[in-house]
């Protein structure tokens, strides 16, 4: 059963029937809003929204998985390539990024998951974009969350896995930002960490 988070919501990363999830895969999905009027067709541009991991160690970057850089240095996050169009909305993925909890070394503490529109367009020009967690052995859905409100902000700090005692949770974020790549985020993580 999936949960819907809200801002700032936490839940633990474990199974329901015990023991810890191994590989998680975070998925973005997205559409262009619809147009309304004589050119709105003319003047659609797509929408190219972009996944980033960027991997802390006692609140530093240590490393980032995006799309030019698809797999952490260590091998344990990996994204699985750049959807330039968007598209599927409320139904699958247009871009994932899979984490291998039992790989991410020790030192890494927090993955953040950031959303950009590299193409510069607003959150009101986007709808049905969502974040959502997925136990990547089994399939199921754990964890959803919503980008709502449209606005006039280019990238969301959507969510973030911590390590909590001996296992990882998941935070939902959901804080609005501005920039077209993760580097532009950096400022924006920071209070979140």
């Amino acid at each position: 059963m999936s949960v819907n988070l809200t801002k700032g919501q936490q839940i633990s990363l474990s199974k329901s029937g015990g023991g810890a999830l191994s590989v998680v895969r975070m998925g973005l999905g997205w559409q262009a809003a619809p147009r309304k009027g004589f050119l709105a067709k003319l003047t659609a541009r797509e929408i190219d929204l972009d996944a980033s991991a960027v991997l802390y160690a006692d609140k530093q970057p240590i490393d980032v998985v995006y799309f030019q850089h698809l797999v952490s240095n260590d091998g344990s996050v990996r994204h699985t390539g750049d959807n330039l169009t968007g598209g599927t909305g409320q139904g699958g993925d247009d871009e994932s990024i899979i984490v291998d909890l039992h790989h991410v070394p020790t030192g890494i503490d927090q993955i953040v998951f950031t959303v950009s529109s590299f193409t510069g367009q607003t959150f009101a020009e986007v709808s049905n974009a969502f974040c959502r967690l997925i136990d990547d052995t089994t399939g199921q859905e754990l964890a959803r969350y919503t980008l709502t409100g449209g606005g006039k902000d280019t990238a969301q700090i959507m969510s973030k896995v911590h390590r909590s005692g001996t296992g990882w949770q998941m935070a939902a974020i959901g804080a609005p930002a501005n920039g077209r790549t993760f580097q532009d985020l950096i400022p924006a993580i920071a209070p979140h960490l």
